[in-house]
């Protein structure tokens, strides 16, 4: 149930933006969307991630959840063998490629 009177959340720095969950695959997600259309929950409808499809909704206090696919997976644009070695970006990211890497902190 909605709480009245509570802070609203911020979102930055060790915050939660969004809670995730799996959809082994796209019927799945199917099934999922039907679902919240049967209980009136309104949602993003599917969205195509390029890596994987997703559903967003929110529960009645405003807390995001998305349901993802398992696929098509980290391997649709490279080999298994070469992940991680570069920055891979779906082709929608993939103009804002010098943004994206001039915002990146160093992991070390």
């Amino acid at each position: 149930a909605v709480q009245p009177g509570l802070a609203p959340a911020r979102q930055g720095a060790g915050a939660v933006h969004h809670v995730a969950f799996r959809a082994p695959d796209q019927e799945t997600l199917h099934q999922w969307t039907a679902r919240l259309a049967e209980f009136r929950l309104p949602s993003s409808g599917e969205v195509e991630r390029y890596y994987f499809r997703s559903l967003y909704f929110r529960e009645p206090n405003g807390i995001l959840f998305e349901i993802a696919t398992d696929g098509p997976g980290f391997t649709a644009d490279e080999p298994l063998e070469m992940l991680g070695e570069r920055l891979a970006l779906p082709p929608f990211l993939e103009p804002n490629r010098a943004a994206i890497e001039a915002g990146l902190k160093p992991l070390a």
